[in-house]
């Protein structure tokens, strides 16, 4: 996207419909330029009038009418700044917002692919140079381009001879600004990596600090925190520093032309060309315009992150989803709940090799199937490309003879429930996670799932009960009561197909009790894939099939694997040792 393109799609998307706002700051802006340069123009009159022929009748109202002036430009300009931060704010939330839809419907594979902070960073830095584009930018073109104006026609007013050589500096500071625009542009662009770098080690700090402990990387981490924050702040000292660059040059300028002018006015007062009155305005009015051409000239820059960030966020917002339906996807009905895997290929990037190789699988209705195998031999992808977190490169999935990819996403995803190894749960009470996988559930229906997943006795015994707030992914609560929340969760959703990736894990026996009677009720009368490390927790299933680096290289039940698969029984001995 080239930078007319970011205008106009800013402009159409984000801006259009906040004209009106936008053209009643001008209308302020307007007031502004006029107040402005009426101050300047006043002088004239003040000197002649007051000073030289002491005329008594406008001692009184050149002071109010300069008084009203600067009231005029006061109001004005709060009354602009004002409408253009509403304006900038509403239109910040609307990008926050269509980044954050187009994230939480994006695929898997892209949220993957890029570190969740620096997405944060994109949602928070990036948003913030374009808000400042799209609000203080556009009042400061508007205010100061028309208070330029307005002083420049006073200053030809005063004396077209003097005006003609101070408008030389509003080119000369032109160029500079450009340059430093485009040295601007890059180092911003460096500065928003290095702030999502940040953000991304934040986030990872955050999460891992029990690690962090335990391994007494305190030191380390410490640097490593320095070393981020050094780099962020070498860049935002070059933004600084080219900000600020452009006041020593306009200062220089301005002394250079302030020089000028009195030594020209000199000799134009003595040849009697110009009043004393006339050269004080003017000069006054010079003066004044010293703010606005300053400010315009830093716009470049301004404009130049704007366009920058803008670069970075709006593919975002624009990221079109691989996996989505098709115009002819119709809502799947499921009866049976059989499904079955063709002539599966997989890979989770294009460079690399196939993770599942021609993996020809049948999952019978309302039974239980096992996966079993190495760690990295593909187990949990298969999971993961049923509700089609991902795409499978080739061959196709059926649910009762319908294919996955012509059912809609919702409809499939609607009757499917997943409980893993690693629960997710949110800062938030325990009554909503449990509902959050049905937001219409009752309070009764929220205890009957909580008692059927034996999770209702460590609940009763919280501080609020139902209403506990539990912290950040489930801080305050322990392994298994999490995973019972998660299976709580998964029951009162009500799908006929049940996901169960090592859901039994790293639990105490106790625990794992508790769990498995739960999962028993969950996937009574359900189509359950179960992963499992612990092969003593699949013993019962109706079939088992044996995944080895992507295919599937046998099934059947427990006791007849053990029988004709030596890899099967050397699972199951070693476990056995253990």
């Amino acid at each position: 996207m080239n930078k007319i393109e970011i205008f106009k799609r800013l402009y159409n998307d984000y801006t259009k419909k906040y004209l009106d706002k936008i053209l009643f700051s001008v209308f302020f802006s307007i007031l502004v330029a006029g107040s402005t340069s009426s101050i300047a123009w006043l002088l004239d009159p003040a000197i002649k009038k007051i000073f030289i022929e002491k005329d008594q009748t406008l001692i009184f109202i050149i002071p109010l009418l300069i008084i009203i002036a600067f009231a005029v430009k006061g109001v004005s300009l709060y009354v602009a700044k004002i409408l253009m931060i509403n304006v900038g704010e509403e239109v910040k939330m609307k990008l926050q917002s269509d980044m954050l839809k187009s994230l939480i419907s994006a695929d898997t594979q892209f949220i993957d692919n890029k570190h969740s902070g620096k997405f944060i960073s994109n949602l928070t830095y990036d948003v913030a140079h374009i808000t400042n584009l799209l609000s203080n930018a556009i009042l400061n073109l508007f205010k100061d381009s028309l208070t330029l104006i307005g002083l420049l026609t006073v200053m030809f007013l005063q004396n077209w001879k003097l005006s003609l050589v101070s408008i030389v500096m509003i080119p000369l500071a032109s160029i500079a600004a450009r340059s430093l625009g485009k040295r601007m542009g890059k180092v911003v662009t460096e500065a928003q990596e290095k702030s999502g770098f940040l953000t991304s080690y934040l986030v990872e700090l955050f999460k891992n600090h029990k690690l962090i402990k335990i391994f007494q990387k305190e030191n380390f981490e410490n640097k490593r925190a320095n070393n981020h924050l050094n780099q962020l702040k070498e860049k935002s000292k070059k933004i600084s520093t080219i900000l600020v660059r452009m006041s020593p040059i306009m200062e220089v300028l301005t002394g250079i032309m302030i020089a000028i002018l009195i030594y020209y006015s000199g000799k134009l007062i003595i040849k009697n060309e110009i009043e004393v009155n006339n050269f004080f305005s003017f000069l006054a009015a010079m003066m004044l315009a010293y703010q606005p051409v300053r400010s315009l000239s830093t716009l470049n820059i301004v404009i130049n992150q704007g366009f920058s960030a803008a670069s970075r966020i709006l593919p975002i917002v624009d990221t079109e989803n691989n996996i989505k339906d098709k115009i002819t996807s119709q809502p799947i009905n499921i009866t049976d709940g059989t499904i079955e895997f063709k002539n599966i290929f997989f890979k989770y990037n294009s460079e690399e090799e196939n993770i599942l190789k021609g993996i020809n699988l049948v999952f019978e209705g309302r039974k239980m199937t096992a996966l079993v195998g190495h760690s990295g031999s593909g187990k949990s992808t298969i999971l993961n490309l049923i509700p089609r977190f991902y795409q499978s490169h080739k061959g196709d999935i059926t649910i009762d003879k319908t294919s996955i990819n012509e059912a809609t996403i919702s409809s499939l995803r609607k009757n499917i429930s997943l409980v893993s190894q690693e629960t997710t749960l949110f800062d938030d009470t325990i009554k909503n996670n449990i509902k959050y996988a049905n937001e219409n559930a009752t309070d009764e229906e929220v205890y009957e799932v909580s008692r059927l997943s034996n999770s209702h006795d460590f609940i009763e015994k919280l501080p609020n009960k139902y209403e506990t707030l539990i912290g950040e992914n489930g801080v305050r609560l322990s392994g298994g009561e999490k995973q019972r929340l998660s299976i709580a969760r998964a029951m009162i959703k009500k799908s006929s197909i049940i996901l169960l990736d090592e859901a039994t894990s790293a639990l105490d026996t106790e625990t794992e009790k508790k769990i498995q009677e739960a999962l028993k009720i969950l996937t009574t009368d359900k189509t359950t894939i179960v992963i499992a490390h612990r092969l003593s927790t699949i013993l019962n299933s109706n079939n088992i099939y044996l995944i080895n680096s992507g295919k599937v290289v046998d099934n059947g039940k427990h006791s007849e694997l053990l029988i004709k698969s030596d890899l099967y029984k050397n699972f199951y001995e070693k476990q056995i040792q253990k």
